[in-house]
């Protein structure tokens, strides 16, 4: 047994017990999203790299109700994976990287975890109705960080409707800006600006270059126009600062792009970074943090890092 079936059937648990009451708002769906994509960043998992068909998978029991029937199956499967000490101490590390996604968890949340570390240690069908019991705390805190994140625009779907699409429709109206990108595309070049603009942000300014090469790499990476590449590229930089909400920005670019999209991503990072001659340790530490939470792995983290020549960067 891997670590990595038991993280994915645990999440699948998880969303069960979400799902216990026949009922999840679409906020709560993306709260959950938002828990679950962490779940493999957990103690001796950290570094494990969930593969787009596993997070496929973990969405499709997120998007419909889980009746009693498969509920009651993915708990037999969940306790068939606890049996040495290693999986029990890996699924609680893991528990407990939810229950601390925003907030210290409340008192109830901790005895709750306690009675859920009893379940584990004995294997107890009971774990199912305690993580009914825990998740719903969790969930709630993620969505109160995101309705109260200081410049969030109702989430980053809206961010993308009302910011980009009001300025697009400015332009059109002064006749000086004409963009034709489908939805799902602007969805997801409006994303990779904001994590470019994110790195331009680590020293607290924007320089003309790092402007520069988020438009280049618009252009060159995801083929847009020179116009349209301007015009995404400075709305990102003026909307997106360090406190958008990061794990839903990584993990909604994760869900709508393809590994060699991720890869052309981590290398206008880079680009980004070195607009001004020197890469930071600061900046090579946030690239770090969008590798790993784009679930990256190390190898190819540290091959994009070295295009940038020795004596331009910090490490």
């Amino acid at each position: 047994m891997s670590d990595r079936e038991l993280i994915l059937t645990l999440g699948k648990v998880i969303v069960a017990a979400a799902w216990a009451d026949c009922e999840i708002t679409n906020d709560e769906i993306n709260s959950l999203k938002d828990l679950l994509y962490r779940l493999p960043h957990a103690g001796p998992a950290r570094g494990l790299q969930i593969t787009d068909r596993e997070w496929a998978t973990l969405e499709m029991y997120i998007a419909s109700p889980v009746d009693a029937a498969e509920r009651a199956r993915l708990v037999e499967q969940l306790q068939q994976l606890l049996r040495r000490p290693a999986d029990k101490e890996l699924a609680m590390m893991a528990l407990e990287e939810l229950i601390n996604a925003d907030d210290a968890p409340s008192e109830e949340e901790l005895r709750v975890v306690n009675e859920i570390k009893v379940a584990i240690d004995t294997v107890d069908v009971s774990i199912f109705g305690q993580l009914g019991r825990l998740v719903s705390g969790p969930i709630q805190r993620r969505s109160a960080a995101t309705i109260d994140a200081p410049n969030r625009e109702e989430h980053f779907d809206d961010f993308i409707k009302n910011r980009v699409y009001y300025a697009v429709q400015q332009r059109l109206n002064m006749g000086t800006t004409e963009l034709n990108i489908p939805d799902a595309d602007l969805r997801k070049l409006s994303l990779s600006g904001g994590l470019m603009a994110r790195i331009a942000h680590v020293d607290r300014k924007i320089t003309e270059g790092e402007c520069d090469k988020i438009i280049k790499a618009l252009e060159e990476h995801w083929e847009l126009s020179h116009e349209s590449a301007t015009f995404v590229g400075q709305v990102a930089v003026s909307a997106v600062s360090l406190d958008m909400d990061y794990f839903r920005m990584t993990r909604e670019f994760f869900a709508s792009t393809g590994e060699a999209e991720r890869l052309h991503l981590l290398d206008a990072l880079f680009d980004v970074a070195a607009a001004d001659n020197y890469v930071t340790n600061d900046e090579i530490e946030e690239i770090r943090r969008i590798s790993d939470s784009l679930n990256m792995s190390r190898t190819q983290f540290i091959d994009s890092k070295v295009k940038i020549p020795r004596e331009l960067r910090a490490s």
